[in-house]
């Protein structure tokens, strides 16, 4: 079986995310592609066991300080890249996407309808990195019998979620309120699970973040 995942972007440590989640699909018995062109992946997908979109590629038009970084990662989602993604989950294709994976394609409307929620520019925002209480959410399979767990992250806030969408972890930073921050979708005909955590490799290596990690792919790999 075959994980395809699309890494790639600035100010995160793509290499490294590549690394963990490639360790954990190889503990589930499935072998890992990893690359940062997006055509190459999308275009990797017939045949795929599952698709990982751990990337940031947007068309970087919110602030001047992206400005140096657009001749590399700046990205608009041509139509038949869109309609390929699309027919994957809509086919059944599991996806795991991971961070940064709901700011990406925003030039695509219909992304959201595909992932399940999205970032929305000058609503959704974070504050800086630190110390993350987490709970579990509903009573949804991926979260049955989780406790809750603490770690260094950081709390992506008011993502908008698509109808259909069932929250699994909640998660806030000192003295603030919940976020919704994963969620299991199947709105699009596949099964999407989206995890806002992640910000670092030592978030994917804390071990209840892991557990979480692992049975998502488990539940992704069910369908």
């Amino acid at each position: 079986m075959r994980n395809v995942m699309l890494v790639g972007g600035i100010y995160h440590p793509f290499d490294e995310y590549a690394e963990e989640i490639t360790s954990l699909c190889t503990e589930i018995g499935v072998d890992t592609i990893v690359t940062d062109d997006v055509e190459a992946a999308i275009g990797q997908l017939e045949g795929a066991a599952l698709f990982t979109l751990y990337a940031l590629r947007w068309r970087m038009l919110n602030h001047e300080k992206y400005i140096p970084h657009r001749p590399r990662w700046a990205f608009e989602m041509p139509q038949a890249l869109a309609d390929t993604l699309r027919s994957y989950v809509a086919n059944g294709g599991p996806m795991l996407a991971m961070h940064t994976a709901s700011i990406c394609f925003d030039d695509w409307p219909g992304f959201a309808q595909v992932l399940g929620g999205q970032w929305v520019w000058n609503t959704s925002f974070h504050p800086e990195p630190g110390a993350v209480d987490v709970i579990p959410a509903g009573e949804h399979p991926i979260v049955s019998g989780s406790d809750r767990f603490t770690l260094s992250d950081e709390v992506y806030h008011n993502l908008a979620l698509e109808p259909g969408s069932t929250p699994l972890l909640q998660a806030r930073v000192p003295d603030g309120d919940w976020q919704t921050v994963a969620w299991a979708y199947e709105g699009g005909g596949g099964r999407v699970v989206y995890d806002a955590l992640g910000h670092d490799g030592a978030s994917l290596r804390d071990t209840a973040h892991r557990a979480f990690l692992r049975s998502s792919l488990r539940w992704l790999m069910q369908h």
